[in-house]
């Protein structure tokens, strides 16, 4: 007998009868994310630390306050040299939730206070003070001039080591304390503190104190000044939180700049690390130097040096005249430069009545028309030899009614013993990247006028050609001193902007530049200024100048050298001045390194 027997079929296996949404989140588990890519190969989790990879991590959160913030406390952290995550959590409370609280706390200290005065017991300040603070937090938050917030503040500090991060720890801790503010490390919450501070916004921690409007202001975190840009040239370290000031100077409004310091507090060493960067990115630099302390640096960039003193073979006539620009009137040029010749020889001459004021200028101008240069033929055509001299306007004097006192006065200047610096032909010429004109050997009366004569040789010079360049005006309290001479400096100071220059001022005598009429203006056109240290005489005028705090007049009292403050529009930081081993062998100031580096130059002759 033969018997079929139908074979039963197997069952299908589990993935084959899963559904289409089982499938996708399997092949969603076995894709790699970016969550993959940038979690840590392991993470340790300790009683008071996290170990994430080689980093090892501490979260502190804050507990305690003092009764009074003050603004920018939290800067310091802020600013710290530590690399650290930083949380603040608020989290608004209505307005009429917590005055009901504050009504009972009300009622609870009054019956406290009313239960010690029936025990007879001397009245307790905390008791009052703390009925004062309700009552006046009360009227705000009833005003509406104040809100009531929950306010946690966490910071998680990382370190490569355990001994570094307990030494990091304590020193925030203790910075901390300094300011009545204490802490507490996430002991047993280590992972709960670590999650807390990370950028997604989720407080695991949970711990907040009770704060207003006003004390939470202070914590404000955005207070670190920054002078960083994305062009420009190093001026410094900025000592707030270590980082560069690069600035270019002709991004802002103008491209003047003050510095003022005390003698030995590094000015010069400043301005002649910028002249050499300067140079790097394309910028021309003039210098007027009194005190011969460019010309290392002159010879190391191939400028030009030029001496300017009495026996000198280079001389500037300041009859010059301007090549005229093409948008420019050749009238107004002759007229400016008659008025700039005026202001220089009441420098030479001394006190001038407005009677000799007239003849002087009327002289000047028929000494041009000897050379057939008068407001109405063009400028464009003469040529720097056909232009008058000094000799020209001592004749005119001579023979002029009134002006024989005047002619006797310029004497000296034209056939004494002043006769070659002014009383010649020009030539010299700006054709470099750096030209240096020294006047350290100059005679102490002559040296106002020299700078006078030198600054217009150069301004005529800027308005002939525009280029990007700037001047530098060393001691410029000497040309402060005379008021036409001041007026010259601040006329550059407000009109150089229109030929791509700035002008550079630097003094150690602060007093006598500021209290000239047009010292503060010559600031005030200044979008730049760089303060190093200051004497304690000058102090007081530097701070109502600049309207420095106590702490930053302070900081100048108290600065190394090349320390300070640099200000730039609105913003000011703590500079730094730095340089490499190179830079600072090319522009030092130091006697006993120069010294040193010409005792190298004669071992090598």
């Amino acid at each position: 007998m033969l018997s079929f027997f139908k074979k039963k079929p197997k069952s299908p296996p589990p993935d084959i009868l899963a559904s289409d949404t089982d499938i996708e989140k399997v092949y969603q588990e076995g894709r790699a994310t970016v969550t993959d890519l940038i979690a840590p190969s392991a993470l340790r989790v300790s009683s008071n630390f996290v170990q994430v990879g080689e980093t090892f991590a501490k979260t502190v959160f804050v507990t305690t306050y003092p009764r009074f913030l003050q603004t920018a406390w939290f800067s310091p952290i802020i600013n710290l040299d530590v690399p650290m995550d930083i949380s603040m959590f608020i989290h608004p409370i209505e307005t009429t939730e917590i005055l009901k609280t504050l009504r009972r706390s009300v009622t609870q200290v009054e019956s406290q206070i009313h239960l010690e005065q029936e025990a007879g017991k001397v009245r307790d300040p905390i008791l009052e003070t703390a009925m004062r603070d309700i009552e006046e937090l009360r009227d705000r938050l009833q005003q509406g001039t104040e809100r009531f917030f929950k306010f946690g503040l966490y910071m998680t500090i990382y370190a490569n080591d355990k001994e570094s991060l307990e030494k990091s720890s304590q020193f925030i801790e203790s910075l901390l304390e300094s300011r009545l503010v204490y802490v507490k490390e996430a002991i047993f919450r280590s992972e709960q503190g670590f999650a807390s501070t990370l950028p997604i916004a989720n407080d695991e921690l949970g711990i907040a104190n009770n704060m207003n409007s006003t004390p939470l202001s202070t914590t404000f975190p955005f207070v670190s000044s920054d002078l960083s840009s994305n062009s420009g040239i190093l001026y410094g370290i900025n000592r707030h939180n270590n980082s560069l000031i690069l600035f270019d100077r002709f991004e802002m409004e103008n491209a003047n700049m003050v510095i003022f310091a005390k003698s030995g507090a590094g000015k010069s060493y400043a301005v002649k690390l910028e002249i050499l960067r300067s140079l790097m990115m394309g910028s021309e630099v003039i210098v007027i130097d009194p005190e011969n302390e460019y010309e290392n640096l002159c010879e190391a960039v191939g400028g030009t040096f030029i001496n300017i003193s009495l026996s000198s073979d280079y001389h500037l006539n300041p009859f010059d005249l301007p090549a005229v620009p093409e948008n420019e009137d050749p009238k107004d040029v002759l007229r400016n430069n008659i008025a700039n010749l005026v202001g220089l020889l009441h420098i030479m001459l001394g006190n001038i009545t407005p009677e000799e004021d007239s003849i002087l200028d009327r002289a000047i101008s028929e000494t041009y028309a000897v050379k057939d240069i008068t407001p109405e033929t063009t400028l464009r055509s003469f040529t720097k030899e056909q232009v008058p001299t000094m000799s020209d306007l001592y004749e005119v004097l001579r023979n002029m009614e009134g002006g024989e006192d005047l002619a006797i006065r310029l004497e000296k200047y034209t056939q004494g013993i002043f006769a070659g610096f002014l009383n010649n032909l020009t030539n010299v010429n700006l054709d470099n990247k750096m030209v240096v004109f020294n006047i350290r050997d100059m005679q102490e009366e002559m040296r106002p006028v020299a700078m006078y004569t030198v600054l217009h040789f150069i301004w005529n010079e800027i308005r002939s050609k525009m280029k990007k360049r700037f001047i530098v005006v060393d001691e410029a309290w000497v040309m402060m001193q005379n008021e036409d001479a001041g007026s010259f400096m601040f006329s550059i100071a407000k009109r150089c902007r229109k030929y791509f220059a700035g002008l550079t001022t630097i003094t150690q005598d602060i007093s006598d530049f500021l209290s000239s009429r047009y010292g503060k203006p010559i600031v005030t056109n200044s979008s730049i200024q760089l303060l190093l240290k200051q004497s304690p005489a000058s102090i007081d005028v530097i701070g109502d100048t600049f309207f420095l705090t106590d702490q930053e007049k302070f900081m100048l009292l108290e600065s190394n050298v090349g320390e300070g403050i640099f200000f730039a529009g609105s913003k000011h930081v703590a500079v730094q001045v730095v340089a490499s081993y190179t830079e600072d062998q090319l522009v030092t100031t130091s006697p006993a390194q120069i010294l040193e580096r010409e005792e190298r130059k004669k071992e090598n002759v």
